[in-house]
């Protein structure tokens, strides 16, 4: 009976996942810039590599997965930085998987002594794939188990497309504030021969750096750093508004997540998702972040949470032109 009731919650939270489909999101946002906007490819003086893993809700049956590995390179000649990102979705016990490998590149130009500017684009392939062997059909439920099924599927059904997002980011020494368009081809991903069409996603982020001890090196750096990072896709908007503080070494950050008083998706349901807790680590030219989502919605007692992990590697950072751009960095967090 607890094994029919685990695929049977499964089922209704996959069933509506796939009904209204939202693009997988990440905690540490800062630390997948090239997911989060093109224009934040080759944001560093040099090169950069990036892995980035979350576990998302692990006590439901067929957790959500997401992992992406993104590079990106800075070339003061042109102003320019050019990125990498490979990243694979996995949800649900069939294996239903989005996996997208794209292009980045940025141009950086200023439009006052103080203020840059950096468009954006980002073409890539997505690949949507699940496996129908895995999963457990109606047919086959039971109260003594699992039985065999009168339904004939395929082993593997997938799709293909071709989509792309755009993306503007401002900035100064201290602020940011940028915008990205993405799904702008607004493709049909559905694997049944239907249609169901990638709706096309907005969002919206910014924020503003402060030195505690005044402006000093990348490694002797005491700071605050507040972001909000909004998010509209569909039918569905959501929102993560927070801060981190850091003393090198030593990276901490916290939370919340959710648009509480301005839309609720069903009446006496709040939307509250989660708060999070931040801590990172930099150890030279690496970084290394941690967080965990603590759920606040209804599903408090069933999820678990959610775990994410980065690994940042910044090497390349001395390049002898450097400094005949004048370029200022973002001050955008790394997490």
């Amino acid at each position: 009976m607890k094994r029919f009731l685990n695929i049977l919650l499964f089922f209704i939270i996959i069933l509506n996942f796939v009904a209204k489909a939202q693009d997988p999101q990440f905690s540490q946002f800062y630390a997948s810039p090239l997911y989060l906007s093109p224009s934040l490819a080759g944001s560093t003086n040099g090169s950069r590599a990036i892995l980035n893993f979350r576990d998302q809700w692990p006590a439901i049956p067929g957790t959500y997965m997401t992992t992406a590995f993104s590079f990106d390179h800075f070339v003061p000649q042109f102003s320019s930085g050019f990125g990498l990102l490979v990243m694979q979705d996995r949800a649900g016990i069939g294996h239903l998987k989005n996996t997208n490998i794209g292009v980045q590149y940025t141009y950086q130009f200023k439009i006052s002594k103080r203020i840059q500017v950096r468009p954006g684009m980002h073409f890539y392939r997505s690949t949507r794939s699940i496996d129908f062997n895995k999963l457990v059909f109606n047919d086959q439920l039971s109260l003594s188990g699992a039985a065999s099924s009168s339904i004939e599927v395929p082993p593997l059904k997938k799709v293909r497309y071709t989509d792309f997002a755009t993306s503007i980011l401002i900035y100064s020494e201290k602020y940011w504030g940028g915008l990205v368009i993405d799904h702008l081809t607004t493709p049909n991903q559905s694997i049944i021969d239907g249609v169901s069409l990638v709706p096309t996603k907005y969002t919206i982020h910014g924020g503003g750096k402060f030195f505690l001890n005044g402006k000093t090196s990348n490694y002797n750096e005491e700071s605050i750093t507040a972001a909000v990072n909004i998010r509209s896709q569909g039918k569905f908007d959501q929102m993560d508004l927070g801060m981190y503080w850091t003393r090198i070494p030593i990276i901490l950050g916290a939370w919340y997540r959710g648009i509480p008083l301005f839309k609720a998706y069903k009446h006496g349901y709040m939307n509250n998702d989660a708060i999070i807790l931040l801590f990172g680590y930099q150890w030279k030219e690496f970084k290394v972040g941690y967080t965990y989502d603590i759920t606040i919605s209804r599903l408090i007692a069933n999820t678990l949470g959610s775990h994410e992990i980065s690994v940042i590697y910044e090497f390349n950072q001395d390049q002898k032109l450097r400094k005949k751009t004048r370029k200022v960095i973002i001050p955008c967090p790394k997490y």
